[in-house]
Parts: C-alpha cells; sequence; structure tokens
C-alpha cells in the first residue's frame, strides 16, 4: 500500500503555478491519478475547471498529451483513440477526466454507449457536486438540500449514483474515493490500469468556491464526507462489490458513521438548513438517505 510519504517522492506531471483555484481538489485528484498512470497516457478532457487549469501552449501544466472535446464527447472520443491504439499497437492508457456535469448529466449518453461496447477507456469523474466552471450551478451530482446559483433555496432531489448506474452495465471495474484519502485514489487508479474495458472512478472533490468554505479545509472535509458515510469507498471488480478505508470498518462494525450535521455545517452551501430556521425535515431526510444508501450497499456486499 502506497503512502502519502510516498507519492510526494513520485514525478508530478501536473505542473505548479497552474490556474486551479486556491484549494482546489484537482490538485489532489489529477496529481496523484497521473502518479499512478504516469506518462504513457492520452487524456481526454471537456468542458470543465480542468480544461481551465490545464492552461494553454507553452503554459499547459498538464505534462502528458491532452485532448479537449466537446462537453458531451469525452467518452466517445476516447473510444476512438482507443480503437486507434489498439489497432496500431500502441501501449498506452486512454483517459476520459471530466466534471459531475459531463458525466452524471450531458456525457452520460456517451458513457453508456462506452460502457455497453466495453471500450478499452479508464473514465475519471472528479466530483465537485454543480457546474463549476460555468457558475455553481447544480448537476445531477448535487445532493439534497444543497444551495447553487439555480437552486436558492436548496435542490429538492437527491444525487444520483453513477457508480451503480455504471455496476448495472457490468463493465469489469468500479470504484468511489475521495480526496481526502490521496493513498486510495493512487491505489484504485492503478488497479483500474491493469484492467481492460471499461472502468470508471468517481472521485469526491470538495470545491471551496461552490461548496462556500475555507480553502485550507478541502482535504479535511473529503475526509468528513467519508466518516458521516455522505460518501462511499468501494470497488465493484469482476461482479463483486467491496468496502475500502473507513467504509470498510463501519461495514465490519468496527466503526460507526458520524453525524451528517458535522459534514454539512461546516459547507455555507448547506447553511439555510440551520439558519434562520433549522430544517429539521431535510436534515432527518438526507440522514436517512445516508442510511438506506448503506443497507442497500451491505446487500449487494453479501454483508
Amino acid at each position: 500500500m502506497v503512502t502519502v510519504k510516498d507519492l510526494a517522492k513520485m514525478e508530478d506531471l501536473l505542473l505548479k503555478g497552474n490556474a486551479a483555484c486556491a484549494g482546489c481538489p484537482i490538485g489532489v485528484a489529477l496529481r496523484t491519478t497521473l502518479k499512478a498512470l504516469g506518462r504513457k497516457t492520452i487524456m481526454f478532457v471537456p468542458a470543465c475547471c480542468t480544461s481551465v487549469v490545464q492552461g494553454i501552449g507553452p503554459g499547459a501544466a498538464i505534462s502528458v498529451p491532452l485532448f479537449n472535446t466537446a462537453f458531451e464527447t469525452a467518452a466517445s472520443v476516447a473510444s476512438g483513440a482507443a480503437a486507434a491504439a489498439e489497432i496500431l499497437g500502441k501501449d498506452v492508457t486512454i483517459l476520459a477526466w471530466a466534471g459531475d456535469g459531463g458525466t452524471y448529466d450531458i456525457g452520460l449518453q456517451a458513457i453508456s454507449g462506452a460502457a455497453e461496447r466495453g471500450d478499452n477507456v479508464l473514465y475519471i469523474c472528479y466530483n465537485n457536486q454543480m457546474y463549476s466552471n460555468t457558475g455553481i450551478q447544480r448537476s445531477g451530482a448535487t445532493p439534497l438540500g444543497a444551495w447553487t446559483t439555480t437552486t436558492w433555496t436548496g435542490k429538492t432531489e437527491h444525487m444520483k449514483d453513477m457508480g451503480m448506474i455504471l455496476i448495472a452495465h457490468r463493465v469489469p471495474y468500479v470504484a468511489a474515493t475521495s480526496v481526502g484519502y490521496p493513498d486510495d485514489i493512487y491505489e484504485k487508479v492503478k488497479r483500474a490500469k491493469e484492467k481492460k474495458g471499461f472502468r470508471y472512478i468517481d472521485i469526491l472533490a470538495p470545491c471551496p468556491p461552490g461548496w462556500r468554505f475555507p480553502s485550507d479545509m478541502t482535504i479535511r472535509l473529503g475526509r468528513l464526507a467519508i466518516e458521516t458515510g455522505f460518501w462511499l469507498l468501494y470497488e465493484y471488480e469482476d461482479g463483486e462489490l467491496r468496502f475500502n478505508g473507513y467504509t470498510k470498518l463501519v461495514a465490519e462494525g468496527k466503526r460507526e458513521f458520524k453525524p451528517v450535521e458535522e459534514f454539512l455545517r461546516l459547507q455555507d452551501r448547506f447553511r439555510h438548513l440551520f439558519e434562520p430556521k433549522r430544517r429539521d425535515d431535510i436534515l432527518e431526510e438526507i440522514q436517512r438517505w445516508i442510511k438506506e444508501r448503506f443497507e442497500w450497499y451491505l446487500s449487494l456486499a453479501k454483508i
């Protein structure tokens, strides 16, 4: 198992001085991903924050070949590249890298097609639960109750479960992780790299300007999401679902999830649930959803 100290010694393929916001989770998620994949990687990036962070020309911050695609086409363009790589006998990793807007919503059709065909693509969603690059609009990944610029009083629906959508496609590998655990990201990306066919990883990526928290709390919130059960660490590999890290400890009865309020209170996107009037109805529904979803996952993992 790699450690964070080990990661610090590896070659950085995401260069310093890029255009990311202070505390941006891309700095952790993409840097760690590229450490796991290495230089023999070709990236396909649709409209998203990374298409800004990457820079242009001689000022580009990403040290592997990268192609920008239309918002909805990262998976389909990557599929074409994967086919070409196979024909040419090239030993490269084809990486589609996109935010949740281009994954859960706009790019869903192309993703489903690539998954159904079994195209040799690693698709990674860095999930900040909104359209951050275009102005913090709600997406299918936005959780119940969250403020965005298009849900002023809080979103009224629960978020999609993209991991389960891909598991239903019976792809070889699906995983969920968080920027709170770079070592977990690294191990899951390495494992996905070794697989053939369509693979999917969902990285929870707390966004300071979008979630409205101080920029030094990104990692803390990435961990607290796991410790409250708001997000889960798991892998689905060759038909079997298993848990990792803190989620595994809870599944084994060695830990308990903390109250989700500990996670929500640190983000001003949920402030309206606490003041000027406490919204127990929504808070209780979020807590109920966490419990119900985890029980469903437990049943699928046969625990």
